[in-house]
């Protein structure tokens, strides 16, 4: 492989040595893991996965392989899986842009991520690499909580990527009537309305100007990066937005988008984020570990990352 390459497990293992050196020398058992993704400096998912893990006397590191950070290019993607598998790692929690991409080096899928298509949790284990997607899980618990009693009529979702496939899957599953979706690449809304349709029925569309559609909608998702500190901004036009509507957004760093900031300021009813974050950790740390952690204590770490 090329220097960037070498240069950066150099620098991820000189990482984990730090991590396991600072944890009592008689924690055990040893557990390393990491996230795949562009621009994710600011994640507080190592945190979480930490803290939880010290709580429950694990020597427990957790990396960033921040592709942008270390100077990476998309096309190191099955050599780093390779690597990490090499080094003995437990697994991978991927975010964007690998949540697809990631699925062409991987050995088998659990059943929802098979349905979803896209994966946020890679599991190491018995010379076999499987792919779990704990995002729709942990969206679909967030959402349970943080928006009971909303309309499920209508809903319009921004973004039919891996995230927004998780998503996807998960609104069909609380129960929404008709969900429509847009996304920037239509051929991907379209064959993602196409897989879910056939799982749940004739309820969701793939448009491309999904603007039209909002004045009808009961509830607004944005499962873009849009928002992120890398990705500024909003999914919609700010007058497309109303008082009436529900508003969830995916992003979680910031916690306040540009989007909920707006919606709070006309009085929606909003979901933020963090509680998908958190869930979706809370199931990837049992994947990884096959221990089930305190998801309140969760919530704190999440906190104290901050």
């Amino acid at each position: 492989m090329g220097g960037a390459f070498e240069a950066a497990w150099v620098q991820l293992q000189a990482g984990i040595a730090r991590k396991l050196g600072q944890r009592p020398a008689t924690s055990s058992p040893r557990v390393v893991v990491g996230l795949l993704g562009r621009g994710i400096q600011a994640s507080r998912t190592p945190a979480m996965h930490e803290y939880e893990g010290a709580r429950l006397g694990l020597a427990y590191a957790y990396v960033l392989i921040d592709f942008d950070e270390l100077g990476l290019a998309d096309g190191d993607l099955g050599a780093v899986i390779d690597q990490a598998e090499r080094l003995g790692f437990a697994g991978l929690n991927v975010t964007h842009p690998f949540k697809q991409s990631v699925l062409d080096y991987l050995d088998g899928l659990s059943p929802e991520a098979a349905t979803i298509g896209a994966v946020n949790t890679i599991v190491f284990g018995n010379g076999r690499r499987t792919g779990h997607n704990t995002d729709s899980w942990g969206f679909a618990e967030a959402f349970r909580e943080g928006l009971t009693g909303v309309r499920l009529g209508s809903v319009v979702q921004f973004g039919a990527g891996g995230g927004g496939a998780a998503v996807a899957h998960a609104l069909l599953a609380s129960g929404v009537g008709m969900l429509t979706l847009c996304d920037t690449d239509a051929a991907r809304a379209q064959a993602l309305a196409q897989r879910l349709g056939q799982r749940f029925g004739q309820q969701v569309r793939a448009v491309e100007d999904a603007v039209a559609h909002l004045a009808a909608a009961d509830g607004v998702v944005n499962a873009t990066p849009r928002g992120m500190h890398k990705y500024p901004g909003m999914p919609i036009p700010a007058a497309a937005l109303e008082a009436r509507h529900w508003v969830a957004d995916i992003v979680y760093f910031p916690e306040e988008t540009e989007l909920l900031r707006l919606a709070r300021r006309l009085g929606c009813r909003t979901l933020p984020g963090t509680r998908m974050a958190i869930y979706q950790a809370v199931k990837a740390f049992e994947h990884f570990t096959g221990i089930a952690p305190d998801r309140t204590a969760m919530m704190a770490h999440f906190g104290a990352a901050a």
